[in-house]
């Protein structure tokens, strides 16, 4: 009698619909894990990226995908959240990491990772995977490697699998890759491009609106790689 193949093990992969998180999905996938994909609903202002989460979970070989509601438009202070903020628009890619932006939701990655954190541990599986990136990304402090490093310190002496010995590991596999080297990673994977949405102000009837830093960030990534986005965008 043969032996079937052996279980996969298990990641917790944060996925918010974007380029960058359906990309580190495939890549937890390749790698052999069975992934538990992990959105929130978090009070942003619009919908259309939790739909686009759902699809790409599936598409992306999820084993799991939860839809988790955590109100952070609460406590305010973020254009992504509070429709009296203006989403900053047309700015020059370059410029664009300098300084925090009006769209950094306060300690949104802390929240995020505590939640991964704790679902990883009930799955008791020990690999927590995000797309977070330094390079081509939007000047926030949550997305850089001394805060996933701090992270894991801290899930190492605040967590029952780290006292005993199996603490949480995060990766952020795009953590140093440019957006052109993202969207030639997503291609060589086969990520489903034309389902990722990035824009932090799309219309009412969820097209991007091609001007808001997201957008402009993914438009030059695309541009640089030398590969035509088939996302849509207003002309």
């Amino acid at each position: 009698m043969s032996r079937g193949a052996p279980a996969r093990p298990g990641a917790v992969v944060l996925l918010s619909g974007g380029l960058d998180s359906a990309t580190v999905l495939a890549i937890a996938v390749e790698r052999g894990f069975a992934a538990h994909c992990l959105t929130f609903r978090y009070g942003q202002r619009h919908e259309i990226e939790v739909e686009r989460a759902r699809h790409l979970a599936r598409a992306g070989g999820a084993v799991e995908h939860r839809v988790v509601p955590l109100d952070l438009g609460f406590a305010g202070g973020s254009a992504l959240t509070d429709p009296a903020l203006e989403v900053p628009r047309d700015r020059d890619p370059d410029a664009i990491g300098r300084g925090i932006p009006i769209t950094y939701v306060p300690a949104r990655n802390t929240v995020f990772l505590a939640v991964a954190l704790a679902w990883a541990e009930a799955l008791e599986v020990r690999d927590v995977f995000l797309g977070v990136n330094a390079v081509d990304y939007s000047g926030y402090p949550d997305c850089r490697a001394e805060f996933l490093e701090a992270f894991e310190r801290l899930a190492a002496v605040g967590t029952r699998a780290g006292i005993e010995g199996r603490p949480i590991r995060v990766h952020a596999p795009l953590l140093a890759c440019s957006k052109a080297e993202v969207v030639r990673e997503a291609v060589r994977l086969g990520v489903d491009l034309a389902s990722t949405f990035s824009c932090y102000a799309p219309s009412a009837a969820g097209r991007p609106c091609g001007t808001c830093d997201a957008c402009r960030l993914r438009e030059r990534g695309f541009r640089d790689a030398g590969i035509p986005d088939p996302a849509s965008y207003p002309r």
